[in-house]
């Protein structure tokens, strides 16, 4: 009987993918968590937190700061919607990719390698590896931009610097990955008590504030602000964290029955949720911070996180503000560097099955991020890295469709998912997000590339403004 469960079990599993699971993500940590039986609620939400701590980390990364602050500066308080609408699909599809790793066993990459033919898979696989040199630009700019304001080290020998993650990783890695968790959350609530006190100083308006989080429509008649909400929208909803948060939350020892399973996805929802609302803290403050400094005090054009810096403290008139803004951009960079690479060795690994030694592993990883950063910062100079932030936010969002739209294919296959298949509410609400996303990048793609003479022409006859 056993043995005819098991035959069933297989054949089910081959007809769902043209591959049975291979080699599990990140194996040296997966199911190292142990999760108690019957506790209480707050122990099993104890043994669950910490994943979504470390998918929150790329909501509040230095390609944030970028854009928000260029939209805080430029625009006041109106792409706080932009910021809140961004966030609430990050919930949405960050518990799709729960329940992904949880039911299937798979992290999205390794779902995509069984079930998309060759070509595909590596196709899928060139673009979240743009994406992710993408991010970790950003991030190794960032920190290097931390390290420049607070020390006075040159730009292209901070993103260097930066490479001394790698040996952080491996390091806490050996000493067990809660020691990973507890290094991003201590660095995120760094950022945290810098931003309470920011904005502290900086006395914004309440009305104003509530107001922003209700959504215009000049975010979409404008192209500059449209430029900046998708910079924003790249920004929040990163597809490396789609591909990283399905496989850490393997990492948990949880049954592997139908009860165990349904529990798990509650309980790493919950975690996931709690912190993605500590990033849209984070990602608003710092947007209501440069409204505050710079929108109404005649410096709309701040752009760069430097003259941010320079200007903060004169702004405000408090002395520390501009150093706790520093302390604050490099707790967050170091923080994003190493989820980067933890990231990096899933997508690789996850797509072509590719294993090497941790170590080797994750110096590629990290190469393939500080290589680009050094050469770009190394021939445009150090004055363009905050325009190289938002460019890279924007790569973002562009291929955030090509990771939801294998996402929201499994999750709503009833062959792959079986009783935790999406129902049909989710369904449509992820379709709509994903065709969302599509489209306002088409847009963004056409205004950025099309005359602007012609794009008048177009929008004119559609009988919209431009």
């Amino acid at each position: 009987m056993h043995a005819k469960k098991l035959l069933h079990t297989s054949e089910t599993e081959l007809t769902a993918w043209k591959r049975q699971v291979g080699q599990v993500s990140l194996p040296e940590v997966h199911r190292t968590i142990f999760v108690p039986g019957k506790v209480p609620f707050w122990r099993k939400m104890a043994a669950f937190a910490g994943p979504g701590f470390l998918i929150s980390v790329g909501y509040m990364d230095p390609g944030n700061w970028a854009t928000d602050l260029a939209g805080g500066a430029q625009f006041g308080y109106t792409l706080l919607a932009a910021i809140l609408i961004s966030n609430l699909m990050a919930v949405f599809l960050q518990h799709l990719c729960v329940k992904l790793g949880v039911v299937t066993g798979r992290d999205l990459a390794q779902a995509c390698r069984d079930h998309y033919s060759v070509p595909t898979v590596w196709f899928l696989w060139i673009l979240c590896e743009l994406a992710i040199a993408a991010c970790d630009l950003a991030e190794v700019v960032g920190s290097a931009i931390g390290l420049q304001l607070l020390f006075g080290i040159p730009v292209i020998w901070g993103c260097l610097i930066t490479c001394l993650d790698v040996l952080i990783v491996l390091y806490l890695h050996n000493k067990g990955f809660r020691w990973v968790e507890a290094i991003v959350i201590a660095l995120i609530a760094t950022v945290g008590v810098c931003f309470t006190a920011e904005l502290f100083f900086s006395k914004p308006s309440i009305t104003g504030v509530l107001l922003g989080f209700v959504p215009s429509a000049d975010i979409l008649k404008n192209r500059e602000m449209l430029y900046v909400s998708i910079g924003i929208l790249g920004a929040t909803v990163m597809p490396h964290n789609l591909y990283l948060h399905s496989s850490v939350v393997q990492t948990r020892n949880f049954k592997r029955t139908s009860e165990g399973k349904r529990e798990a996805i509650r309980f790493a929802t919950l975690d996931s949720t709690f912190a993605l609302l500590f990033a849209l803290f984070i990602n608003a403050a710092i947007l209501i911070l440069a409204a505050a400094a710079f929108h109404w005090n005649g410096h709309q054009d701040v752009a760069e996180i430097q003259d941010a810096y320079k200007l903060l403290s004169p702004t405000l008139g408090i002395a520390a503000a501009s150093t706790i803004f520093a302390v604050a951009l490099l707790a967050s960079g170091q923080n994003s560097t190493l989820t980067g690479t933890l990231a990096g060795q899933i997508v690789m690994e996850g797509f072509l099955n590719f294993r090497i030694t941790p170590w080797l592993r994750r110096l590629i990883t990290r190469g393939i991020a500080i290589i680009p950063a050094v050469c770009i910062v190394g021939y445009y100079g150090e004055s363009k890295t905050t325009e190289l932030l938002i460019a890279s936010q924007v790569v973002l969002s562009m291929q955030l469709g090509f990771a939801i739209w294998p996402l929201m294919r499994f999750t709503g296959d009833k062959k792959k998912m079986g009783e935790f298949v999406n129902p049909v509410w989710i369904k449509i609400s992820g379709w709509i997000i994903t065709i969302s996303i599509i489209v306002l990048n088409m847009k963004l793609l056409f205004d950025t590339c099309v005359p602007e003479t012609i794009s008048k022409v177009f929008y004119r006859t559609l009988g919209l403004s431009d």
